[in-house]
């Protein structure tokens, strides 16, 4: 038989729920306040045939840009050949989360911004982990094992 390309050709696993997560959805899933600006992640939700964005931008991280009364309006960047496009799509909020990719970024700055506060001059760039100390590993405590295959006798 031929092959088809289909709009959800190749989603078997993509679109599967984990482990014990089957079931109904969570009202907290759709309960969450989306606003222009915000930052999602389009995470396809497998039990919710409406709404669904094209498999592509499955694990994609965009920006909300409309809300409508059933569905979220995202920006994304899709690369095509060497020219990056911004791509509008629309999901509904079963298959979208508010993305956590700022978190550490901003937890910095507020960092930052306190260290700043405080008046002595510290680094506030972060710094690439170095190597590890120097040190000693005391062979007394620990048995050296030689390993050395057996010797291997040839008899007729």
């Amino acid at each position: 038989m031929p092959h088809h390309h289909g709009y959800r050709s190749k989603t078997r696993d993509l679109f599967a729920k984990p482990y014990r997560k089957h079931g109904t959805i969570p009202l907290s899933k759709l309960m969450v306040a989306y606003r222009r600006g915000d930052l999602v992640d389009i995470k396809i939700d497998g039990a919710v045939q409406k709404g669904m964005a094209h498999k592509f931008y499955h694990g994609k991280t965009g920006r909300v840009f409309n809300i409508a009364p059933h569905a979220v309006g995202v920006i994304i960047n899709k690369q095509v050949k060497q020219r990056i496009i911004q791509k509008k799509v629309h999901v509904r909020p079963e298959h979208i989360q508010k993305s956590r990719s700022r978190e550490d970024f901003l937890n910095r700055v507020h960092e930052n911004e306190a260290k700043k506060n405080q008046g002595s001059r510290q680094e506030l760039k972060r710094q690439p982990k170095g190597p590890r100390e120097a040190h000693f590993i005391e062979s007394k405590l620990t048995e050296v094992v030689d390993q050395m295959p057996p010797i291997y006798k040839f008899d007729i």
